[in-house]
């Protein structure tokens, strides 16, 4: 019987000969047209073992027509075309490795054009450590200590196969927005962040031998949180532990919040706004009004914003027709602490014991 990493490999990689692991990143969508454009320019089918057609120019225009596509004001077969660009000598001569731009991003691998809803849908079809690279320099400082690099390349590797192993056969694996991973494209790569991932190559943290739900954030104010308090997901490696990012001034906050605001986040009237329960690291769980309004703490801090309630760890005091809010920490709070990562690397510890500290009763295996 297959182990399960085995079976996961042979169910995720398409190019095995090759040894290239894909995503396929939505980039966003379009009303009626897009224009791709890339050095040594190629179309084909999204698949991927499509044969790629040059282009005698190095831009296309891609239009809706109903519920057909056109290319260049020609009809395309299909509800969907796949671009390429041509080669890039950092890659030693790899097809596709030179980038495309579309949209508002450049990206590395291809892109896919799609007839999506009543417009278009761009889709980044990538090589995994590619797209781990801009995803590092999205998602944390390439300030960072080597070490807290590492470990948050390995965090997002493991979270990109989960997710793409729970959306195996749909026409994409992930966003780029913040409610996956954040992923800027070319734009965010950096030397650093490319040493990071190279040195961790097809490293994966597991339990009982299958990639586990990688959740991070940004800080955690000095204790993480549970994923079932945190996520509704009661998973044996996302518990609270202790974290030193507590001390740090990233890990402080502050918001003021009229009334008005406060109103229109609620949906009614703030009159006797209070915190009603706390979860046992001390974040909220719940807020309640005077009318009678209930809400779970994580939709009080949707409503609010995310930016302006930067955790659920706060107090909040009632101030001259505001209300003023103190907290700390960045994020939902659960998993791997991204500032508690660059202290614990400060202090000396390797990334494979950061990562451990954060998923206690996981494993770091050799995927690929």
């Amino acid at each position: 019987m297959l182990r399960p990493v085995a079976l996961l490999l042979l169910l995720l990689s398409p190019f095995h000969a090759l040894a290239v692991e894909t995503m396929r990143i939505a980039m966003g969508d379009s009303q009626g047209q897009v224009r791709v454009s890339g050095k040594g320019l190629s179309f084909g089918s999204d698949s991927e073992d499509a044969r790629f057609t040059p282009l005698d120019q190095d831009s296309a225009v891609v239009r809706r027509r109903g519920s057909r596509l056109e290319l260049n004001g020609a009809p395309v077969m299909g509800a969907a075309v796949r671009f390429r660009a041509g080669l890039d000598a950092r890659d030693a001569g790899v097809p596709g490795s030179s980038p495309l731009r579309a949209g508002d991003m450049q990206v590395r691998g291809d892109v896919v054009v799609r007839l999506y809803k009543d417009g278009l849908q761009l889709i980044n079809v990538i090589p995994l450590e590619d797209y781990l690279a801009a995803v590092l320099g999205s998602e944390m400082p390439v300030s960072f200590p080597p070490e807290a690099l590492k470990a948050q390349a390995v965090a997002a590797r493991t979270y990109a196969l989960q997710k793409k192993l729970e959306t195996y056969g749909s026409p994409f694996h992930m966003g780029s927005s913040v409610l996956h991973q954040v992923y800027g494209g070319v734009n965010r790569e950096d030397p650093r962040s490319l040493a990071a991932v190279q040195a961790t190559r097809g490293e994966v943290i597991t339990y009982e031998l299958a990639p586990i739900e990688a959740y991070f954030h940004a800080s955690c104010g000095g204790r993480t949180e549970s994923g079932q308090d945190a996520l509704q997901r009661n998973l044996p490696y996302l518990q609270a532990v202790d974290c030193p990012c507590g001390s740090l001034p990233a890990s402080r906050w502050s918001a003021t919040v009229s009334d008005s605001e406060l109103q229109a986040a609620l949906g009614q009237s703030a009159e006797g706004f209070r915190v009603t329960s706390r979860t046992a690291t001390d974040r909220v769980n719940r807020v309640a009004t005077s009318g009678g309004l209930s809400l779970d703490g994580a939709a009080f801090r949707r409503k609010l914003g995310y930016t302006k309630l930067k955790s659920l760890e706060f107090d909040v005091e009632r101030s001259g027709g505001s209300w003023h809010f103190t907290g700390r920490g960045y994020g939902h709070g659960a998993g791997f602490c991204q500032w508690g990562a660059k202290a614990l690397a400060d202090e000396g510890l390797s990334y494979r014991d950061i990562l451990l500290h954060y998923y206690p009763g996981t494993e770091l295996q050799q995927l690929y």
